[in-house]
């Protein structure tokens, strides 16, 4: 399918500040309604998507004999298993990704943290080819951008010596929405961070919830979503919000309705 630009259109976006959305599920069909608004949103915003797939990975790992092994709940990656993940990652589900977001009409480009040198760290100790992320090249997605198209960047990046590793598809976004002083979205299984009266919480500021987290208000697998979204805070993001995937126009309401998840802002 061709897709054809409208110049107008690339104007309106370059005015504006990027767009990093973190896409959760595991199918095309779980990600199906999330991905029509993607298409539909980089015709007006400059919007990068950063995908994972931890549990399609794990499934291969497991058809190719290798074992998967975590440490404090994170991937660890020898030699073996970073093969398959660069394969199940950057190759299938990226592919599949950039193949559905062409024909819903975005003109969205395969990438990764490792083209163009965009994305590389220090290695995290304990987890083999692993690293931290934090350092961002922007210039390659900046041009991107310019150019009208949807990067669709899968978790891979580099450590100081070259050496490609894997990183965390959410430490990756909040990288790239810091460096591109975007607006991170976090599409979750949650509406968003509750308090301690089990009510959602609208917004909050890093030091408010780095309180809750030491409070053990937060805990369990939303402690490293809002480290995420602090992350991203402070490395330059306009903004980051963290909302409930499933929900109807959850991308929409994610940037434009304040009642909807929890949010940082600058």
């Amino acid at each position: 399918m061709s897709v054809e630009r409208d110049p107008a259109a690339s104007v309106a976006r370059s005015g504006s500040a990027p767009v990093v959305v973190k896409l959760g599920g595991t199918t095309l069909a779980d990600q199906a309604d999330t991905l029509r608004e993607v298409a539909d949103r980089s015709q007006v915003d400059r919007l990068v998507l950063v995908h994972g797939g931890g549990k399609r990975l794990t499934a291969w790992l497991e058809r190719m004999g290798v074992e998967s092994r975590f440490e404090g709940g994170l991937r660890v990656t020898d030699d073996a298993a970073l093969e398959v993940a660069l394969g199940v990652l950057r190759g299938v589900i990226n592919a599949e990704l950039v193949a559905s977001l062409r024909t819903m009409g975005a003109d969205a480009v395969g990438w990764s943290g490792v083209d163009g040198g965009t994305l590389s760290g220090g290695r995290v100790a304990g987890l083999g080819r692993v690293v931290s992320g934090e350092t961002v090249r922007a210039e390659p997605l900046l041009a991107l951008l310019e150019a009208g198209l949807l990067p669709v960047v899968a978790p891979a990046a580099l450590d100081p010596d070259g050496v490609i590793c894997n990183v965390n598809a959410d430490d990756a976004a909040a990288a790239l929405a810091g460096a591109l002083g975007a607006r991170l979205v976090l599409l979750t299984d949650t509406d968003g961070v509750w308090g301690a009266d089990r009510q959602r919480i609208p917004s909050l500021t890093v030091a408010e919830s780095e309180q809750l987290i030491a409070d053990g208000v937060i805990a369990g697998g939303m402690v490293p979503k809002v480290r995420c979204a602090e992350r991203a805070m402070r490395g330059g993001a306009a903004q980051a919000v963290i909302a409930d995937g499933a929900a109807a126009n959850a991308l929409a309401h994610a940037l434009d309705d304040p009642d909807f998840g929890t949010r940082w802002t600058a």
